[in-house]
């Protein structure tokens, strides 16, 4: 085999098709679109549009509910903390709250706050004040020595 030899298999590709040139090429005149209407013009995408019959996203029942007031939490795992701790990247001793961790690069941005999940070990005795957490992770933070500050909660016993 030489590189001068080496070619496409047969019928792999096809050759353009060029239309509108002449009613002899058989692609002529109308040039595959039909005939006159909005989907022979350019530039035309009517999405969802059944022919006048009732659309599909119209006939099939709404379901669910979307609450507006559910927060959008940025979540970290214990372990993660402590692995941050581990590299230098997160100071023990200093109080762990969302601008910290954002600066240890664990979370990229805090959207509604941070919430601490349980996944993971944690061996450092912590300080941390964030918006929540759940049970286990609390527990974890604590058996460790540590302690938990949750936003959240101070700001619903306020109201």
């Amino acid at each position: 085999m030489k590189l001068n030899e080496i070619k496409d298999n047969e019928g792999s590709s096809k050759d353009r098709i060029r239309v509108g040139r002449g009613i002899g090429s058989g692609k002529g005149k109308t040039g595959g679109r039909g005939v006159k209407g909005q989907k022979a013009r350019s530039g035309v995408a009517i999405n969802g549009f059944e022919g006048g019959q009732m659309p599909i996203y119209r006939r099939l029942p709404k379901r669910g509910f979307n609450n507006i007031f559910k927060g959008d939490y940025a979540t970290v795992s214990v372990g993660r903390i402590q692995t941050a701790i581990d590299a230098g990247k997160l100071d023990a001793k200093a109080t762990i709250d969302a601008a910290a961790l954002k600066a240890a690069g664990v979370i990229r941005r805090p959207k509604d706050g941070v919430r601490i999940l349980s996944d993971g070990e944690l061996t450092a005795k912590i300080t941390v004040e964030v918006a929540g957490a759940s049970k286990v992770a609390l527990e974890k933070i604590e058996k460790a020595g540590g302690s938990a500050k949750l936003l959240e909660a101070a700001a619903e016993a306020a109201e």
